[in-house]
């Protein structure tokens, strides 16, 4: 008879499929992938990407969203979960109605603009997405630019990010990270309701960044499905997304190449290469 085999944690991507491979679905299954989790996806929209800009959004029926919900917690299950770029109200409300019905440990990355400057979430969403599934999150992990935003301020390179990550839990999120790589200071700031964290980041400029925050919100929803405290599953994100920028892949593309979880230019130097 053959022994069992130790089935790895069970992580769920509810994002959009960026076609250059960088950011998005892609870059969330790489993330469960290098942490040792089975990835699953439910895809809610696709979108025409490379490393320069989002030329465009294909939205799928909210119905779809909920047929491969359906599908995953059916069969496989989830020991954790994470939502990216939504893109629209009804997509949050389909998302949010299913995960009301069947909660699980959730990082709501509050996707609202690509690097490029391309506007991913649209402002019907906006309201939705605080009002529907920030409750149901764990942790909500919104960069700079986002947490100001989405706080109803003016981004500033400054902002005050223990201020923000209050506004935010105020707004219903019971934790918050609000992340580091943008702004004058390099720190994660962690608020959980009751305490502040400060976790330092290293930065390592700005050639290979495509996919970082997807990168990091993916991480941290990993290390929960292992059984991590929120801290703890904090503090690894920040350094698995820190290393993947300066690992980044800055030959790919002709703008900001993409992060690397895997580190496969090392992996290529050192004559590493896959089976024919």
């Amino acid at each position: 008879m053959l022994a069992s085999v130790p089935v790895p944690p069970r992580c769920l991507t509810i994002a959009t499929s960026d076609s250059g491979g960088g950011a998005g679905i892609q870059a969330d299954l790489k993330a469960f992938a290098s942490l040792g989790c089975h990835g699953t996806s439910a895809v809610v929209a696709l979108t025409a990407q490379n490393t320069l800009a989002v030329t465009g959004v294909h939205e799928a029926p909210p119905e779809f969203t909920r047929a491969q919900l359906d599908a995953i917690f059916d069969d496989i299950g989830v020991d954790a979960a994470k939502t990216g770029m939504l893109f629209s109200a009804r997509i949050v409300e389909a998302v949010s109605d299913f995960l009301t019905e069947r909660p699980v440990p959730l990082v709501v990355d509050p996707v609202m603009v690509a690097a490029s400057g391309a506007k991913l979430l649209r402002d019907d969403a906006v309201s939705a997405l605080v009002g529907e599934l920030f409750p149901l999150a764990t942790v909500v992990t919104p960069n700079l630019h986002e947490a100001c935003a989405l706080a109803g301020r003016s981004y500033s390179e400054d902002a005050d990010r223990l201020e923000l990550a209050e506004a935010l839990h105020e707004l219903g999120a019971p934790a918050v990270v609000v992340t580091g790589g943008h702004g004058a200071e390099a720190v994660d700031w962690l608020f959980d309701g009751e305490r502040h964290v400060p976790i330092p980041v290293e930065r390592h400029g700005e050639a290979a960044t495509h996919g970082a925050g997807c990168t990091h919100s993916a991480a941290l929803a990993a290390l929960l499905a292992w059984g991590e405290t929120l801290e703890d599953a904090a503090r690894g994100a920040a350094t698995i997304a820190s290393e993947s920028v300066r690992n980044g892949l800055t030959g790919i593309g002709g703008g900001s190449g993409p992060v690397d979880v895997f580190h496969l230019e090392a992996r290529g130097a050192r004559g590493v290469r896959a089976p024919r």
